[in-house]
């Protein structure tokens, strides 16, 4: 069961790595063409929610633009999104037992430990450029899968399963850079306020509140205070999704039995094909047992589960495109080869394409030749190189630290952009073609499945 509802989280990264791709070539094309200046005032426009003089998406008094907008406020849903995911695989997912979270947790630390040294060799001794090294440390979940999706047939389930679960452990320690590396002047007031709203959470989950209203509005109020007392506001979205309940405060058993017996109360209906075009009246006693049978066929799904689901397509049709779509139009104007080969932009480039390869690859042999781990199901050394090569592709939570790296230096900023770019394009190019040789037939994965019993 768990193996299947992974796969269903697989699908879903799949389904939404195209319209990644189709909005990054977008924002390059509208970047570099007629457009491109009604492109970049687009992001300045302000934006507001206002009541009286009160303006919630203000940040020290001055209304965001639509650019910070969306890398403040949309992103803090994805990252409420991530901060779900997370805590869903590791109360019960393949993150739940040390087992089960060791190999990917080791896979991770070491495609982020590896990449902030190429970068720190690589670039130049300038604080300003040294800002962006944890810009390669992330690997993009949905293009990643995307890429093994390519091959699908012939991805061994437990690559797979290692690859979506190393990206998951990948965007924690993502979320602990941030949350550390980008804080720098903090206004006391308002993170008390922060802790307030946090315990206000806590509290809720410990009396099992259950309604989604709550957090959310509880929410909003945690990321207003996160977004003014010096802490990065995305964080809020993290903090958010870790108060939000998991578990059922009767069980499973108790609420299937409930719907069972309501079902049993329910008349027995004969409907004949002159009624089925006939107005449908039930009586208040009928409505009453339907009322309930939902009431408890919704308590059947957790809140943390619930709202996991109910975020999935905003987030992967429409906010993470937006994402990109911001912050992937990299203007080729004044811009050569040096921008790619030197300084900011080559430390990403080989961050990501050597760094995540030698991180993940070396401590997962290392952990593995110990005994500590094993070699994913039905993978070779071979494979699991390609997929290690495949974790190379670094987009969204690489764009989205790049901007807190540069907020200031538009060059630079550029420049780590079109690193991530060639990083990833490269990545997923060298990816694909050792996945196409390395990986078993169809035939030869069906033969080793059926030796297994499965």
């Amino acid at each position: 069961m768990a193996n299947t509802a992974f796969l269903i989280t697989i699908r879903r990264y799949i389904s939404s790595s195209m319209l990644l791709i189709i909005a990054t070539v977008l924002a390059l094309i509208v970047a570099n063409s007629p457009l491109k200046e009604l492109y970049k005032q687009m992001w300045e426009l302000p934006v507001a929610v206002s009541i009286g003089s009160f303006n919630l998406f203000s940040h020290n008094g001055h209304p965001m633009s639509f650019g910070v907008f969306i890398n403040d406020f949309l992103m803090a849903i994805f990252f409420l999104s991530v901060g779900l995911e997370i805590k869903r695989e590791v109360l019960c997912g393949e993150l739940s037992t040390m087992k089960k979270a060791l190999a990917p947790i080791i896979g991770a630390c070491g495609g982020m430990l590896v990449p902030v040294i190429v970068f720190f060799l690589l670039c130049p001794k300038d604080p300003a450029m040294e800002r962006g090294m944890a810009i390669p440390m992330a690997t993009d979940i949905a293009f990643s899968l995307g890429v093994l999706s390519v091959f699908s047939k012939r991805v061994p389930l437990g690559l797979k399963i290692f690859l979506a679960a190393l990206a998951v452990a990948d965007d924690l320690g993502g979320i602990i850079v941030i949350a550390i590396r980008y804080t720098e002047h903090i206004s006391l007031p308002f993170l008390l306020g922060a802790a307030l709203c946090t315990a206000v959470l806590l509290i809720g989950n410990w009396r099992q509140v259950r309604s989604k209203y709550f957090y959310i509005s509880i929410g909003v109020v945690l990321w207003y205070c996160m977004l003014n007392s010096g802490i990065h506001a995305t964080i809020a979205g993290v903090v958010m999704a870790f108060c939000i309940p998991a578990n059922l405060p009767n069980g499973t058993k108790y609420y299937i039995e409930k719907i069972r017996d309501e079902l049993g109360n329910f008349p027995d209906i004969e409907v004949t094909s002159a009624d089925r075009n006939k107005p449908s009246i039930l009586s208040e006693d009928e409505i009453g047992i339907l009322n309930s049978i939902e009431t408890a066929s919704d308590r059947l799904i957790s809140p943390l589960q619930d709202m996991e689901d109910n975020l999935r397509i905003g987030i992967n049709y429409y906010i993470i495109p937006l994402f990109a779509f911001a912050n992937a139009g990299v203007d080729f104007e004044g811009m050569s080869l040096a921008n790619l080969f030197g300084g900011v932009g080559l430390a990403v480039m080989l961050g990501l394409f050597i760094g995540k390869f030698v991180g993940v690859f070396s401590a997962s042999w290392v952990f593995i030749k110990l005994g500590i781990i094993q070699m994913p199901r039905h993978g070779t050394w071979k494979s699991f190189a390609s997929v290690c090569m495949v974790c190379g592709i670094g987009f969204t939570v690489s764009m989205f630290i790049a901007n807190l790296s540069y907020p200031c230096h538009p060059d630079l900023l550029n420049d780590a952009k079109l690193g991530i770019l060639a990083g990833s394009i490269v990545s997923a190019l060298v990816g694909c073609l050792m996945l196409h040789l390395t990986l078993p037939s169809e035939e030869e994965l069906v033969r080793l499945r059926q030796e297994d019993g499965e």
